[in-house]
Order: structure tokens, then C-alpha cells, then sequence
């Protein structure tokens, strides 16, 4: 399957907005404590594909909402990932020494303070959340910061997900829990991405569900699309280094139940979410285009 040009292009569109603005989110790297910001801004501004504040624009923006309201939600939310991808590559956890192309977090500033300026992102991301309600509506602001937090927290969410990915490494592990550590881990914060764009448009319970469908079927593609990417390319495509996941024992999708079943799940997963959004009655092009690029890319 190939990458649409046009998906591509506005990636990279909505990436360099997005950066415009964590660069005025976030404290500069002359401010007090030096050290601090510099390990925050380091993994934050490594590039990356804006994958989940895209989410947030794509699926807010077809349903009527402007990109000054979304925007902050979809930056507090690209905190959270990098915190967590700061984190995950620690010694206790992956033990990771590049990440986004470069070395990471901890190889640069030590573990104490990217363990510090994991924590800050996070902090930040919920400063950022409830800073200002969008268009002064604190009801959709408290929806929006409620959906994050628990995207982020341990029922069937990003920390419960690394949990049960941690515990169960080395071990032989089932179809139905490698399903749950995709979807908890990696799905979550994607899932929500979708569906806070459309709480911040305003969107009726009907269509909020339909995204938070999408959201849960392209999420766990993503992870099933990151497992065979560990199986198949490079550390140069992927910026990070490669078959850790074997080498770890780690359970994956190609492991469990092979690189062709895989593709066809991924590939499957992908199709229902198209067809979800294609009945919202809205143009949901770029959110169609976005899940087809999730199983595409090569990084």
C-alpha cells in the first residue's frame, strides 16, 4: 500500500505548525532550571511525525471546529506521547539509545534528568490543558482534560499498558493480552486524540463514538504496523534501533501470529475505520487518508 502524496504533504503541513507552537508552550531553554528545559525541548522539538495532534486537527476540523481551539489539546497531547517515549526508553524499561534518529533522551542528559523532564512534559501537557476552555466553554474543557487523563492513566490506558508490556516480557503470551498491551499502550493516546477533536467541535454523542471507533481500530493497526516495522527495516528508516522486540522476547504480532496475518489484521483494521468515518456525514478524507498512511509508513 502506498503512501498518498497528499497524506504526506499534509503531515508534514501540520507538523510544522505544531511545532510552531510547542516551541511557545513550552519554557525556552534559557529558563530557569536550564538543564530541565533543555532535556524537555530536546525530545520534544526531535521531530517525529505529529501523528497524534494531527489526529486532533483532522478529526476537529472536519466537524467544524477551528484549529486556534484545537491546537493546544493537540500540543498537550504530543507532551504526553514524548514523556512517555522518554520514559519507555530508560534503562528499567527498553533501554533504548536512539530515538527519532538521535541518541536518546538519557544518553544526553542522564537518567535522573530525563526521568525529570518526562515528569515536566506530562506537568506541562495539563497546564496546557487547562489553561484557557476552548471558546470560554469549561464543560467541554473538563471533558477534554477527563479523556486525556484517563488515556494516560492505568484501566486500559497507556501506563496500565506498559504495565502489563513489562510483567509479561520473557513470558509466553496469549493473542487476547498482546491485543490489550497494544491497545492500552499505544492505542489509548491515539484513540483519544480522535475523539477530543470532536468533543472540542462540539460533535454529538453519535459522532463522538464513531471516532473513538476509528480511533480504537486505527490504534491498535499502529502497534500491529510497529511491530512489523521492528521485524523490517532498518534503524535508518526507523530512527530507532531495530529487533529489540526479538531480542527482548517481547510478545508482538509477528510473533504470535506471523508477518502475513499481521499485514491482513492491520490492513482489515484499517478498512473498518475508513468505513466508520466515511458515515459521519462529514468530509472525512484526511482522516481516511491518515489510517491508510498508519500501515504505509516506514518509519
Amino acid at each position: 500500500m502506498n503512501v498518498p502524496a497528499t497524506v504526506s504533504d499534509y503531515l508534514n503541513r501540520r507538523a510544522q505548525e505544531v511545532n510552531a507552537w510547542l516551541d511557545a508552550l513550552v519554557p525556552s531553554e534559557t529558563a530557569p532550571p536550564e538543564q530541565l528545559h533543555r532535556a524537555m525541548r530536546y525530545s520534544l522539538m526531535a521531530g517525529g511525525k505529529r501523528l497524534r495532534p494531527a489526529l486532533v486537527l483532522a478529526a476537529g476540523e472536519a466537524l467544524g471546529a477551528s484549529t486556534d481551539d484545537l491546537m493546544p489539546t493537540a500540543c498537550a497531547i504530543e507532551m504526553i506521547h514524548t514523556y512517555s517515549l522518554i520514559h519507555d526508553d530508560l534503562p528499567a524499561m527498553d533501554n533504548d539509545d536512539l530515538r527519532r534518529g538521535r541518541p536518546t533522551c538519557h544518553k544526553v542528559f542522564g537518567e535522573a534528568m530525563a526521568i525529570l523532564a518526562g515528569d515536566a512534559l506530562l506537568t506541562q501537557a495539563f497546564r496546557v490543558l487547562s489553561a484557557e476552555a476552548p471558546s470560554g466553554n469549561a464543560a467541554i474543557q473538563l471533558r477534554v482534560i477527563r479523556e486525556v487523563a484517563t488515556a494516560s492513566g492505568t484501566a486500559d490506558a497507556l501506563i496500565g499498558g506498559q504495565v502489563a508490556d513489562i510483567e509479561n516480557e520473557g513470558h509466553t503470551v496469549d493473542a487476547q493480552t498482546l491485543e490489550y498491551i497494544h491497545r492500552s499502550k499505544t492505542g489509548a493516546l491515539i484513540t483519544a486524540s480522535v475523539v477530543v477533536g470532536g468533543i472540542l467541535a462540539g460533535a454529538s454523542e453519535r459522532k463522538v463514538d464513531a471516532l473513538r471507533s476509528y480511533g480504537e481500530r486505527i490504534g491498535l493497526a499502529f502497534q500491529i504496523a510497529d511491530d512489523l516495522l521492528d521485524v523490517t527495516s532498518t534503524s535508518e528508516e526507523l530512527g530507532k534501533t531495530p529487533g529489540k522486540d526479538q531480542a527482548a522476547n517481547k510478545a508482538t504480532y509477528p510473533a504470535i501470529h506471523g508477518i502475513s496475518a499481521s499485514q491482513d489484521k492491520a490492513a482489515q483494521l484499517v478498512e473498518e475505520a475508513v468505513q466508520i468515518v466515511s458515515d459521519l456525514g462529514v468530509d472525512s478524507g484526511v482522516l481516511s487518508d491518515i489510517a491508510r498512511f498508519i500501515v504505509a509508513r516506514r518509519s
